[in-house]
């Protein structure tokens, strides 16, 4: 099963408090672990929402909100994606990141083509593994 580990953001993390030499190093040697155990798949951090964009479908055209976004809660700080054999085994991992006092981490199963059923066509499939051979080939060259 794939899992997307959501980090949530804070005050500091939105307002661009850069985490500390410490902090990092602790991210780094988990990150390795996570890498050697054959776990992480991928992941970064995000600047603040101050710099984001957000666009709300209403209507007949998109609208373009710039940030800062008000609530904190519902904001994301960094991401990670895991492949991992169970949510449980997601759990274990969470529990041992390098976090700082009343920071939260969301785990959300990702979607994979099997959720779909029929409705995931061959041609469907056949479609999506087109698109992601090609970003795999951009990702490499960037």
């Amino acid at each position: 099963m794939k899992v997307m580990v959501i980090v949530k953001a804070t005050r500091d993390t939105e307002a661009g408090v850069m985490p500390s030499t410490e902090l990092l190093a602790a991210m780094g040697n988990y990150n390795e672990e996570l890498v050697k155990a054959g776990i992480m798949l991928g992941g970064d951090g995000l600047h603040p929402s101050s710099k984001g964009k957000r666009v709300e479908f209403t209507g007949k055209a998109p609208k373009v909100i710039d940030g800062p976004f008000a609530e904190t809660k519902e904001l994301i700080a960094g991401y990670w994606i895991w492949k991992v054999r169970s949510m449980d085994e997601a759990l274990d991992w969470v529990k041992r990141c390098p976090m700082l006092d009343g920071d939260v981490i969301e785990i959300r199963q990702v979607f994979e083509a099997e959720d779909f059923g029929e409705a995931f066509t061959p041609e469907l499939r056949a479609q999506e593994e087109r698109v992601w051979a090609e970003a795999q080939k951009l990702a490499r060259k960037s």
